[in-house]
This record gives structure tokens, C-alpha cells and sequence, in this order.
């Protein structure tokens, strides 16, 4: 959905110059191109900008360094936390998978502040190489953990430039003692979004079990779709599950169109053509507000579904919970999400300059807001339990915390107080450590 603040990655043009006349004895008054960028970059902000009403009527570009300097001072503070800019196949690539200069993995700290992996991507450098989530990170490059600690309690871990071929080393100490020390290369891959998917036998019901990692396209498929959500849903449908645990913990957003798909999948029959959402534009783009109704797909029926969720649970995360919320039960166990209730969309297609220059500036440009209107909760979605997060533990683990209390309401309808004791408030999260494009699909 929408959305490292990237360092500009070619973004900062070279300073050649445009000549406004083509005979050679007039006078030639240059124009630098920066400045004819950063003007677009105004102009497009102004047209489609969510919060337009915010911007100045007019700007002074060249008082601005660079580009990501001039939208530093456009974006409205506080709310907007997301507007970035890329370039257009790096826009394309992340919203299909397709990585480049990582080594496909993430980390989390547990209560204790002791750092694990979080997830690994199966086809990255770190999934070939066999890492596991629940492997304890002791050392990174030489240095233990506590070495990347900052003056304000957080955590900073610069791995390099996004660069393929840049090497780190990490010592860990895996669940049954022993240690390991891996050296591994950035490298560019195709990424998973299923990271883990199971059913259990809970009582007499069927409880499906899926970790979903991030909203994306599958690269070539129209309309615009994810085959591993048509495959995951099919699974389910085949195990005739009657509960479904959605773990999101991790899952920073992504494609609207993607969570339209999951959403007709987890639609009761009864809500089949209602509202989904609704989509509201800036007082310029008014006619472009559209509300988009469910279509059902599957005959999968389930009364409620139990998410597991996080601060790291962001944007296309909240879209699915907000849209869901007017017709279905739902649990929210884990921590309260991140609160991004607006959405945003490349801008380049409607701008020649920006084409041309190879800038894509993608920036808020609608609220979504869900069939009773509630389109306001930058604050996030609040966890009906809260429950700690437990890297330590792999996703099959059934004694991870937070799956044990999803589990463990769908057989009792409560939580227990020993497990809801556990939950705490982790110094640094992935979902913090980046900007921009990576803001929403955060890894190393």
C-alpha cells in the first residue's frame, strides 16, 4: 500500500543543462534540471497530494538541495509518515517480490533483548544458506549486538549498501546450543509473501494457520493478483478449515489489489456485493472517489478470524482488518498495529517530467475508508489481547507466544492472564529502521 527514506537512488540528476533556444546566437539561458524536477515534484503535489490544503501555494525550489529535500518539506507532519520516492522499476520490482542488494531476512528482539531472525525469505541468500527463524544473532561483523545500541536506547545496524555482492558475517547460537558463523552476499531474488502455512486440529474444530509477510502482486498475472494467495486459499478450502489465524506481525502492506483478493476470499457468502471500502481523494480528485463492493470468492465460510498483529502490522494489513471489521468477529492478539489508514500511488504516468527524469514520487493521494465510514485511525488498531512477541520460537512452534494465545481462545474464547503477562514493548522494530519504499517492506 501503499508505502530507508532511499538515498534518493538516482534521484539527484546530474546537473546537465536545457538551453530554451536553439540558435546559437540568441542569448542561452540555462536550466538545471534539478530544479525543473523539483518544481514537478511541487506541481504533482499540489494536484494529487491527500492533504493538499497543507501545501504552500507557492515554493521556491532553489533554495532546496535536492529533491528528497523539497518533498521533506511538503509532507504534513505528523500524520504523514509514508510519501517517498524511487524510481519506477524499483517501485514495480517491490511490489511483485523482486528484490535486489539484500540478504532476505529480518530481525526482531525478544524480551529479554536478545535478537533473533524473524523471518527468512526462501529464496534470498539467507533462506539457500538454511538460516531459520528462532536462531539468536550474537555477534554481526565481530561485534556483539550490544555494540549497535544508540545514546537513545534503539538500535542501529548499517549492513552495507544495497549493493549486490556485499558481504556481512553473523555469528549465531541456535535452539539446540551449538553455534554457527555464516558469511553471506547481497544478492537479488524473488521473494516470498506465504511464509508459513499449517492446519491444526484444535478440539473438533480445523484451524488454519497462515504467516503472511507482505501484500504483492504475483509479476505478469491480470488483473492484478497473487498466485500464492490463490494457492494458499485453495489449501484451506481442500482442509475444510472452520478457523483461520492470519498472523501479520510482520507485514508492513503493499498492494490494495492483492488485499481485495484476500478479502473476497475470507467474505461470508451473506456480504457478497457490500461495500469493502470506499476510496477518498483530495478536493482536486474528488470524482476519482470510488468504493469498491466484495465479490466473493471460494466457498470458504468462517464466523470470525483471529489475527495476530504487531507495530509492524501496517497499511494493507489495517485495510484488511478495517474492511472486515462492520461484518465478521474479530480477535486481535499480539500488539497494537501502526496506524496507516491512507494510501498512495506512483505519480510519474501523470507527469512527463517526472517520466522522463526517471523520478517516481509516490505520495499519500487517498484515505480508504470501510462501510461505516471509519477511514481515522492513525493510531492504529488496539489487540483485543496483548500478547509478547517470541522470535526464539520457529512458526510450526506451538508454544510461540502469540500463536499459543491464538490457539489457545479459539478453544477456551479467553486468554489467560499468564499469557497476556508476557507481552512488552521491544527498543527498535523493523518497520522503524527504514524510509520510504522500504518503510513498507522492511528487511536486510
Amino acid at each position: 500500500m501503499l508505502k530507508l527514506r532511499l538515498s534518493v537512488l538516482g534521484m539527484l540528476m546530474t546537473s546537465a543543462i536545457l538551453f530554451l533556444s536553439c540558435n546559437p546566437e540568441e542569448e542561452q539561458v540555462p536550466v538545471v534540471v534539478e530544479d525543473t524536477v523539483k518544481k514537478a515534484i511541487f506541481d504533482a503535489m499540489k494536484e494529487w497530494y491527500y492533504w493538499e490544503g497543507e501545501l504552500p501555494q507557492t515554493l521556491d525550489v532553489t533554495k532546496f538541495a535536492s529533491n528528497q529535500a523539497v518533498l521533506d518539506e511538503l509532507m504534513f507532519e505528523p500524520l504523514d509518515r509514508w510519501s517517498y520516492l524511487t524510481t519506477k522499476a524499483e517501485f514495480d520490482a517491490a511490489f511483485t517480490g523482486q528484490v535486489s542488494g539484500v540478504h532476505g531476512f529480518s530481525f526482531a528482539f525478544d524480551k529479554d533483548e536478545k535478537l533473533f531472525v524473524a523471518f527468512v525469505y526462501d529464496e534470498g541468500p539467507a533462506g539457500k544458506d538454511g538460516w531459520k527463524r528462532g536462531w539468536q544473532i550474537v555477534e554481526i561483523n565481530s561485534k556483539p549486538i550490544a555494540d549497535y545500541k544508540t545514546s537513545t536506547g534503539s538500535y542501529s545496524f548499517n549492513l552495507g549498501a544495497n549493493q549486490i555482492g556485499v558481504t556481512n558475517t553473523f555469528k549465531f547460537r541456535l535452539p539446540d546450543g551449538t553455534e554457527t558463523t555464516r558469511t553471506i552476499q547481497k544478492a537479488a531474488f524473488q521473494t516470498n509473501s506465504v511464509l508459513y502455512k499449517n492446519v491444526y486440529e484444535v478440539g473438533s474444530k480445523k484451524v488454519g494457520h497462515w504467516v503472511y509477510q507482505s501484500f504483492k502482486a504475483t509479476a505478469g498475472l491480470s488483473p492484478t493478483r497473487s498466485q500464492e494467495v490463490e494457492d494458499l486459499f485453495n489449501y484451506f478450502i481442500a482442509e475444510g478449515i472452520n478457523e483461520l489465524i492470519i498472523d501479520l506481525r510482520y507485514n508492513g502492506g503493499g498492494s490494495v489489489n492483492v488485499t481485495e483478493q484476500i478479502l473476497n476470499y475470507l467474505a461470508p457468502a451473506r456480504i457478497n456485493g457490500r461495500v469493502m471500502y470506499t476510496n477518498r481523494y483530495n478536493g482536486n480528485k474528488f470524482s476519482n472517489n470510488r468504493t469498491v463492493n466484495f465479490a466473493k470468492k471460494g466457498n470458504l465460510e468462517l464466523d470470525r478470524i483471529v489475527f495476530i498483529t504487531s507495530r509492524g502490522s501496517a497499511s494493507a494489513s489495517e485495510l484488511l482488518v478495517n474492511c472486515l471489521e462492520p461484518y465478521m468477529d474479530l480477535v486481535l492478539i499480539g500488539d497494537n498495529t501502526y496506524g496507516k489508514p491512507v494510501g498512495a500511488f506512483p505519480l510519474s504516468s501523470f507527469n512527463r517530467i517526472l517520466s522522463s527524469n526517471n523520478v517516481e514520487l509516490v505520495p499519500i493521494t487517498f484515505a480508504i475508508a470501510n462501510s461505516e465510514g471509519r477511514a481515522e485511525y492513525f493510531d492504529g488498531f488496539p489487540v483485543n489481547f496483548a500478547v509478547g512477541d517470541d522470535p526464539a520460537r520457529n512458526w510450526d512452534d506451538r508454544e510461540e507466544m502469540r500463536l499459543k494465545a491464538a490457539l489457545e481462545f479459539i478453544q477456551n474464547g479467553s486468554v489467560s492472564a499468564r499469557m497476556r503477562d508476557t507481552s512488552f514493548q521491544p527498543k527498535w522494530e523493523m518497520i522503524d529502521a527504514f524510509e520510504g519504499l522500504m518503510k513498507e517492506f522492511p528487511m536486510y
